[in-house]
């Protein structure tokens, strides 16, 4: 199952539901003079994700192709992307680009330090590298300095096959998503570090208007709270090891 929304100011959601996983995965194609696709997708993923994109606009006009960390449903399908967008770069952390892309991509990659800038035409995005947030040594995440949209990744999953864009609380769906993750083989999912806090908070101050989700609800209420209480969370289901009664 296929939805398509707008969720933030030239910010597309296509959302594929997965049935036998009970999870959406996100992508989020960004409308500017240099478009980018955020999260590539898993290569089985490409020929519907590519006919999504395509009616909105022609892929071969891509430009950049970011995701959050080296991961099936963050870039398995990235050189197909970079295939059918010749001039298009991918973008990741400078971690990622050294461990990672140098040798899984068809061609270099557009490493970044954390705060700085990628401009995509009217839209600033800047990087900000948050290792071991969600997972991942290389991880780091985009924030849309123009109107707000965190692209956070896998922060705040939530599992099912639910709305493109709340203002409700999140927190209690990724809360009970990821107590059912921790009976099985995706326990700890996200680890609680000693910087964990410090980067959840770091994000809080940003003051995001729209948190951009890999899986689940993208958000639109209290953003810098949902962050600041998401730390309260994590703690407690990974910190703690909480485990379901």
């Amino acid at each position: 199952m296929i939805n398509v929304s707008e969720i933030a100011p030239d910010v597309y959601r296509i959302s594929i539901f997965v049935k036998d996983f009970n999870l959406q995965f996100n992508h989020f194609l960004i409308i500017d003079d240099e478009p980018m696709l955020y999260h590539a997708g898993m290569k089985n993923m490409f020929p519907l994700l590519k006919l999504e994109v395509s009616k909105i606009i022609p892929p071969s006009q891509l430009k950049w192709i970011g995701f959050s960390h080296f991961e099936v449903d963050e870039c398995g399908a990235l050189n197909e992307w970079l295939q059918v967008a010749p001039n298009a770069k991918a973008v990741c952390s400078e971690v990622g680009a050294i461990v990672n892309m140098g040798d899984y991509a068809i061609r270099p990659v557009h490493a970044m330090a954390t705060n700085e800038t990628l401009k995509t035409g009217k839209h600033n995005y800047r990087f900000i590298r948050t290792p071991h947030l969600p997972h991942g040594w290389d991880a780091g995440v985009l924030y849309e300095e123009t109107n707000g949209t965190l692209l956070c990744s896998d922060l705040f999953h939530q599992n099912g096959n639910v709305t493109a864009l709340t203002d409700k609380d999140i927190l209690g769906s990724h809360k009970s998503s990821m107590l059912e993750y921790n009976q099985g083989p995706l326990m700890e999912y996200t680890p609680y570090t000693q910087q964990t806090s410090k980067l959840l908070y770091s994000l809080a101050d940003l003051n995001p208007k729209t948190l951009a989700t890999m899986h689940g609800s993208s958000f639109s209420g209290d953003c810098s709270k949902a962050l600041r209480d998401l730390d309260v969370v994590m703690n407690d289901l990974w910190s703690n090891k909480i485990k379901m009664v």
